[in-house]
């Protein structure tokens, strides 16, 4: 075929259907599992749907996103929300982002917020560090950094932060000492807005159905149960576990690059830089009593806590009840015993490691020059959320239409 598409979450599926939409019709997905959505999937549990991946919503912010994807699901299939999320820090319970609801806590905290944010290196014109863990003691003060950035990444990524870099934190917002005394006196949330500030979710289904609707417009041109095992850059061949061998004039790939077990044509530097890559597995476990609160979602940045936040279900998915937690693998031996439903995600979340930028841009660059692309989260080794990752698919679609024309 013209186009093989490696996996069917939402990078594959947009770049598919986009192919299908522009008349392309030379095109194969080959999806691992029985049923298609990556990370997005949902499944049925306690008589609702229950996302496996994790907490997905479609933000607002895309209306070329949004309006490709209402072609699927219309948009009044979708409830439209103001995320309301939280953080439970030393006993009190602020909105999200913490630094800008520091007026939220308890006097005294308040007071010992404002002076380590006072103190903080940015704020003091300190050199920006480079390590992890210094870097964000100088861009939030230690208050923070202690109670809530460090422990809670440490849950959510790995125990060793300093093996991150610091390149993705830039867009965390300076903390001006000016600015959170205001937001203190003011009694009120200053700065901007966190992503997904506005979000849609589906009113009767989970996140997952729009990816199994996106699927089924493309049904004649999936192929599920196949598990790639290899790739061959001379022949712009793919081989699955199964045997079976899949040849292209462009391959896109949207799987984790660990997933080639044999890789052929790939300069030996290039190939063992993929061994470098790190990742956190989650597990996503549901949970069936109410919980007394509004907000859609909370984090968790106690160290005593197995799990870094928890989605209240009933607070976005109507006529349903509970909530789920998410858990890095690594510490899932906290957690007692018990008859919940749970599904482990090995590929969740794509680790920031220092040497991750370069390598990734050389292994792409590279790839590129031969007809294969990475795409998304995983083809990208980025923490993409889903509404960049459909946005990055289309444009790939359109440039590929573009220059095979």
């Amino acid at each position: 075929m013209k186009y093989l598409i490696l996996g069917a979450g939402p990078a594959g599926l947009t770049f598919a259907n986009k192919l299908k939409q522009d008349g392309e019709t030379s095109f194969l997905v080959l999806e691992r599992e029985s049923a298609a959505g990556g990370l997005c999937r949902s499944v049925d549990v306690d008589g609702s749907p229950f996302d496996i991946g994790g907490g997905h919503f479609l933000d607002v912010r895309r209306p070329q996103v949004n309006e490709f994807l209402f072609g699927f699901m219309p948009e009044d299939e979708w409830d439209k929300y103001t995320r309301d999320s939280r953080i439970v820090v030393k006993g009190n319970e602020v909105n999200h982002p913490i630094e800008a609801n520091i007026w939220q806590m308890k006097l005294d905290d308040q007071v010992e917020y404002l002076k380590s944010i006072a103190q903080a290196g940015c704020n003091t014109g300190e050199p920006m560090p480079e390590a992890f863990v210094d870097w964000i003691y100088w861009k939030l003060g230690s208050k923070v950094a202690e109670d809530y950035m460090i422990p809670y990444n440490q849950k959510l990524f790995n125990k060793e932060l300093n093996q991150l870099g610091t390149y993705w934190l830039e867009k965390l917002p300076n903390v001006s000492f000016e600015e959170t005394l205001r937001s203190c006196l003011e009694r009120k949330a200053y700065g901007t807005q966190p992503g997904h500030a506005q979000f849609y979710y589906p009113k009767k289904y989970g996140y997952g159905e729009l990816w199994l609707r996106m699927a089924d417009s493309i049904k004649n041109n999936i192929e599920y149960g196949k598990a790639v095992k290899g790739i061959d850059f001379n022949s712009k061949t793919v081989t699955t576990s199964d045997g079976e061998r899949y040849q292209a004039d462009v391959i896109i790939t949207t799987i984790p690059w660990m997933e080639f077990d044999e890789i052929v044509g790939m300069p030996v530097d290039i190939k063992e830089s993929i061994g470098e890559l790190k990742f956190s597995s989650i597990q996503t476990e549901y949970f069936s009593e109410n919980l007394d609160t509004k907000c859609q979602w909370i984090y968790y940045p106690d160290p005593k806590l197995p799990y870094h936040r928890i989605l209240v279900r009933h607070n976005f998915c109507p006529n349903s009840k509970g909530y789920w937690t998410e858990t890095n693998s690594e510490r899932i031996d906290m957690e007692g015993p018990n008859d919940n439903f749970k599904y482990m995600n090995q590929y969740a979340y794509p680790l920031n490691t220092i040497r991750k930028s370069e390598m990734m841009k050389k292994l792409l660059t590279w790839s590129a020059e031969q007809g294969v692309y990475g795409l998304g989260r995983w083809g990208e080794h980025q923490h993409y959320n889903s509404d960049v990752t459909v946005d990055l698919a289309m444009k790939m679609a359109e440039e590929q239409m573009t220059s095979a024309h």
